[in-house]
């Protein structure tokens, strides 16, 4: 691995703003994000990301690469939660196997932002396409999962939720709602409009995400010594599962695409767990699935991982395959 980019990569500020969260819980500081503010930037961020790769789709010419893409990131959000599931029934209920399978299937949005600012920052060139890629991938993994829970369980009638109602609650999430609806009015607006609102969708963007990863090094580290009385399994899938998802696709992506960014974010969307969108529709459609697992898995362990040794990881195996 180029050891500039593992540098490059644990000295962005934003990175270090995460560590600083981390370091504020264990020192017992009262440093806190408010809610209210955490909730906008996290808007902000899906809004900015959406916006920014509707703007590139509109000056693309659709392509069988970008067909491919799509493809391939929901074959991706079907196929990853239903390995997982399998491997995790080895430890867990069907409800916890079937929601951990779902969060891993799925894409953290916000990791998917951070590699896009290290792309940015190494001059990497990445398609618009890939935040449709992203979009894609939030539902299908929900409802793969959810099957696997129903499929699995012993007594069918048991908390038994109408198919109607998860496939509504996928869509409808405010995370993939935001994101497919920036990325459409990234598509309508002209060159010209959206130069009027470039210093607030661009200009302002790596400010936001360091003050959103300090809340996020501040939420891990809150999570993270209740999860390591778990166990160590969960503790291993959340780093092993990651590492072979990311490395297979970063060389299997190379088939249709030859871009490097376009593959690190494939790479990462595999690698990638959420902590967001999963969450809540597993709070509605399996209420018996236990969240103070899945989200730490997710959030304080594969989260970090990603975000400082897992982006020059497969870069790395991009550049090299």
């Amino acid at each position: 691995m180029d050891l500039h980019l593992l540098i490059d990569n644990l000295t962005n500020p934003a990175l270090l703003f995460f560590f600083l969260g981390v370091i504020a819980v264990q020192v017992k500081s009262d440093l806190t994000i408010p809610e209210n503010s955490s909730k906008f930037i996290s808007l902000y961020l899906l809004l900015s990301i959406g916006f920014k790769g509707g703007q590139e789709l509109s000056h693309s010419t659709f392509s069988t690469e970008i067909l491919w893409s799509l493809l391939f990131g929901i074959f991706l959000a079907i196929f990853i939660p239903v390995y997982s599931y399998f491997i995790l029934r080895r430890k867990f209920s069907i409800d916890n196997a079937g929601a951990i399978a779902a969060s891993y299937g799925s894409v953290s949005a916000v990791t998917f932002v951070t590699t896009i600012s290290f792309l940015e920052m190494e001059q990497i060139a990445f398609s618009g396409h890939m935040v449709a890629v992203m979009a894609l991938m939030e539902a299908p993994s929900i409802m793969v999962g959810l099957l696997l829970i129903t499929i699995f369980k012993k007594d069918k009638k048991e908390d038994k939720i109408p198919m109607k109602t998860v496939v509504h609650h996928a869509l409808t999430n405010g995370s993939v709602l935001l994101i497919i609806g920036s990325l459409i009015v990234g598509i309508l607006t002209s060159e010209a409009q959206a130069e009027g609102i470039k210093p607030f969708t661009t200009d302002i963007f790596k400010g936001f995400l360091a003050v959103f990863l300090l809340d996020m090094g501040i939420t891990s580290g809150r999570k993270l010594s209740d999860f390591i009385k778990k166990g160590w399994f969960a503790f291993l899938f959340a780093i092993i599962i990651p590492i072979i998802n990311g490395c297979i696709v970063a060389i299997a992506s190379g088939i249709f695409s030859s871009g490097e960014g376009n593959r690190l974010l494939f790479a990462i969307l595999a690698a990638s767990a959420s902590y967001i969108a999963v969450p809540a529709a597993m709070k509605l459609a399996a209420p018996k699935a236990n969240p103070s697992l899945y989200i730490p898995m997710a959030l304080a362990i594969t989260f970090p991982f990603n975000i400082t040794l897992g982006m020059p990881l497969y870069l790395y195996i991009v550049q090299m395959s």
